[in-house]
């Protein structure tokens, strides 16, 4: 054979090793890492050393697309004894709760069950003291980040009830397992308002929270541990706010004032000047954060007969002087609840007891939001 030939097949086989390298090439990059510091989170989170998300506060989420039939999550928590709880929405329909344990090694796969492209949120199911969920990535084909269409946004600032606590026993009974055995945040009000409304939303809520007490302890209330990033009062971090602005920053706290504890402590009769008062000044500090917000006052549907209307009497008087003190700001907006029956655990209410309490407030929502949006 001349030189000649030798040359053509030598770049015929050059060519073909090529091709061959952009093939390759192009598969793999359908095979992607989403690294969780690339995700757009809602709600309480951190960032850790090692670029990990931390998701903190009840139905933090984030969002992401992959091409079917599965993708990776890739997560773990800090506590090697603990469990936790994520729950997710694939394709605009919500799936289940995850039970997370702290010993497994394994990444968490979740199955879409056509191909084609597909949207996963991912929310925390738990409060923020039940400790962080912590993601690292997400594996998947073509994975890519979500973000919500622009909304206005809601916060919803409460206690047990707005965290969705004690509402799902359907994988743990009530008066089996641990306190977050039966969290749903998803299912909680407030998430639910939002979707109905197609707003964005993030929740800012403490079990066994209150104004001036807790339900079973003088303190820290909402007011001492709003600041910090994880509701923690022993905790020097503390939350930026300036990486959400709502439109309408939602306040649900009296239930655990006007509690009468838990049979153990002392609790002295309810303080409805010391309520009022330190409702005030709360109200003045969320104003600090969010000075264009529109706040909104709950009441309780859990509370009935005097206590109710102790509760609407504290409300009203702490819209009074709101209004009084800034009377260039939109006047603050109040709602009471009508009185429910509860059927979750231990007197909460359940994921249909939240569902009748979006539908009851959709309409003063609906309102706010478009008064803001204008």
């Amino acid at each position: 054979m001349n030189a000649t030939p030798r040359l053509l097949t030598a770049a015929l086989v050059a060519i073909m090793l090529c091709l061959g390298c952009a093939s390759s090439k192009r598969s793999s990059d359908k095979s992607a890492t989403l690294s969780a510091s690339d995700l757009q989170p809602y709600g309480r989170f951190a960032i850790d050393q090692y670029q990990r998300l931390e998701m903190i506060s009840s139905a933090m989420h984030v969002g992401f697309s992959f091409n079917g039939p599965t993708c990776e999550l890739y997560v773990s928590l800090p506590n090697a004894t603990g469990h936790n709880y994520l729950q997710y929405e694939l394709d605009g329909v919500y799936q289940k709760r995850i039970r997370i344990s702290g010993e497994s090694k394994e990444p968490i796969r979740l199955t879409a069950p056509t191909a084609g492209k597909h949207t996963v949120w991912l929310y925390k199911a738990t409060e923020a003291h039940t400790g962080p969920i912590i993601l690292a990535k997400i594996t998947g084909t073509n994975i890519k980040p979500v973000r919500e269409a622009k909304a206005p946004l809601i916060e919803f600032i409460g206690n047990s009830i707005t965290c969705g606590a004690a509402a799902d026993p359907s994988d743990v009974p009530c008066g089996s397992g641990q306190y977050h055995d039966q969290h749903n945040a998803y299912m909680a009000y407030g998430p639910r308002v939002a979707r109905a409304l197609a707003t964005s939303f993030i929740l800012s809520s403490v079990s066994g929270i209150g104004v001036y007490r807790n339900w079973n302890s003088n303190g820290p209330t909402m007011p001492a541990v709003y600041e910090k990033v994880d509701f923690q009062a022993g905790n020097t971090t503390t939350w930026n706010f300036s990486r959400f602005t709502p439109q309408v920053v939602s306040i649900a706290l009296g239930t655990n004032d006007l509690s009468n504890g838990d049979g153990k402590r002392e609790r002295l009769p309810f303080d409805s000047a010391a309520y009022v008062s330190k409702y005030v000044d709360f109200v003045n500090v969320v104003k600090s954060k969010y000075p264009g917000a529109q706040i909104a006052l709950l009441s309780s549907p859990m509370i009935n007969g005097n206590n109710r209307a102790k509760l609407q009497h504290c409300l009203t008087a702490v819209k009074e002087r709101i209004d009084a003190a800034h009377s260039t700001d939109k006047p603050v907006a109040v709602y009471f609840f009508q009185p429910m029956q509860a059927h979750g655990c231990s007197g909460h209410p359940n994921v249909e007891d939240h569902a009748i309490m979006a539908q009851e407030l959709l309409p003063f929502f609906k309102k706010l939001v478009n008064q803001t949006s204008r």
